[in-house]
């Protein structure tokens, strides 16, 4: 006779790889770790004093209702996204947006990023061609914002960095060509050069869509 455990062993062969193996004592299910949703409190570790500040900023707040809604009401566009500091900590989430959030004054700061595809010009560059031949070359940068937290967060200003980067990259691509080359492959060479930018502002939260020479 099979007894209880084999039986189980048996109807369950591949509960345990799946995290939802019966417990015996009361007929609870595992939960797979990786599907454990975990919500973080906005507060959460930010320390005793971070606590008496968040809460004398409430109090200030209902002090001075209901003129402190003009500080405290933010308007975030629906081509913008909010990326939100309470003490130095960014708040949960990530970005927040579209729509209306609450700011708490002398604890929270905002800073808003436009989704947008901007544009800018790369200046013109004085490049040596593989022949020896100087030629001055001008371009047009199409980026935008995909991921607005890493862009805050990881470079200080994204649409200067990235001109700065697609100056080098410019210059980096047209010295290995020959002035034959840059005149009859124009757009293999602005395909190049986006597919370089692409990946070195990728770590910026940037993406460049289109190079126009």
């Amino acid at each position: 006779m099979a007894t209880a455990s084999s039986y189980k062993e048996e109807m369950h062969p591949f509960a345990a790889e799946r995290g939802t193996l019966p417990t015996t004592a009361a007929g609870i299910r595992i939960a797979n770790p990786g599907s454990i949703d975990i919500r973080q409190s906005p507060n959460e570790g930010i320390g005793a004093c971070g606590w008496i500040l968040v809460i004398l900023s409430y109090i200030l707040v209902v002090m001075t209702f209901p003129f402190s809604l003009c500080l405290c009401i933010k308007v975030v566009q629906e081509y913008e996204r909010a990326v939100i500091f309470r003490l130095g900590r960014i708040l949960p989430g990530g970005a927040k947006g579209p729509g209306l959030f609450f700011i708490l004054p002398c604890v929270d700061i905002i800073i808003k990023v436009d989704l947008r595809t901007a544009t800018f010009n790369v200046p013109p560059q004085e490049v040596l061609t593989r022949d020896s031949v100087t030629v001055s070359v001008d371009a047009v940068v199409y980026s935008r914002i995909f991921n607005p937290v890493i862009s805050v967060t990881n470079v200080k200003n994204t649409q200067y960095a990235t001109q700065l980067l697609a100056q080098t990259t410019l210059r980096n691509i047209l010295g290995t060509k020959s002035l034959q080359e840059i005149l009859q492959d124009r757009e293999i060479i602005a395909n190049s050069m986006q597919t370089h930018l692409d990946e070195g502002t990728d770590p910026w939260g940037v993406k460049v869509e289109r190079v126009e020479m």
